[in-house]
């Protein structure tokens, strides 16, 4: 089901973000931090796929939009690493999760205080140049020659649209600099543990692969203290 939550913002207040739940009141309540800009559109269905295998094992989740992303009416411009991780602890808080699952960059936003996992962990680094490399071949494409270093100094001096994505100067500067963070508590779930077949990142449209989902889904709950 669809709920909002008060999430806070780096100029201050707070703002009514979505959040996709499943919650029956269970023992364990799963944050899922999903894949960031054009991974989380291509791993969408995915994502709430994984959420639904939970579910049907008595496991609670909750999936929130950050604020620029998805339904959010904030600009995305105008957020930074540093508030969505802030928009990640509030989420945890607010929707009281024992555990936290990330996808790919969503990695970078995981709280510190909670255990859980990561599923194929990468920073924002790899993030930001997968998308310039992105723009770069739809620019040569269209006849456009733009150079990668160019790019990064547009980013960071006055922002960049990437991926259809507008991030601003802080926010580019930020996940430019953001290596995958230390594992910590968490335990990685590599795309090989989850059998036969590439990350479904890397295909060309948002796509769905149900025996991943349930590899990952068990991962997950057969490690969950009973």
């Amino acid at each position: 089901m669809l709920t909002d939550w008060p999430c806070p913002l780096p100029t201050g207040g707070t703002s009514d973000e979505y959040a996709v739940t499943f919650e029956s009141g269970a023992k364990h309540r799963v944050l899922i931090l999903p894949a960031l800009f054009n991974e989380a559109n291509k791993t969408r269905r995915q994502t709430i796929e994984i959420m639904r295998r939970f579910e049907g094992a008595g496991v609670d989740s909750v999936l929130p939009d950050l604020p620029g992303m998805n339904e959010s009416l904030e600009a995305l411009d105008q957020q930074t690493l540093e508030s969505w991780q802030a928009a990640a602890q509030s989420a945890a808080m607010h929707f009281q999760s024992t555990h936290v699952l990330s996808i790919r960059a969503g990695a970078v936003l995981t709280p510190s205080d909670l255990p859980g996992w990561r599923h194929a962990p990468s920073g924002g680094k790899q993030a930001i140049r997968s998308m310039i490399r992105a723009r770069m071949i739809a620019s040569r494409e269209a006849g456009i020659d733009e150079k990668s270093d160019e790019l990064m100094q547009l980013g960071e001096a006055d922002g960049i649209e990437l991926a259809g994505y507008q991030l601003g100067a802080s926010m580019f500067s930020q996940l430019a600099a953001a290596d995958t963070p230390d594992a910590g508590k968490l335990t990685d779930i590599g795309q090989s543990d989850l059998g036969a077949g590439g990350g479904l990142w890397l295909r060309a449209e948002p796509d769905y692969d149900a025996e991943q989902a349930d590899a990952l889904a068990a991962i997950v709950i057969m490690s969950l203290p009973k």
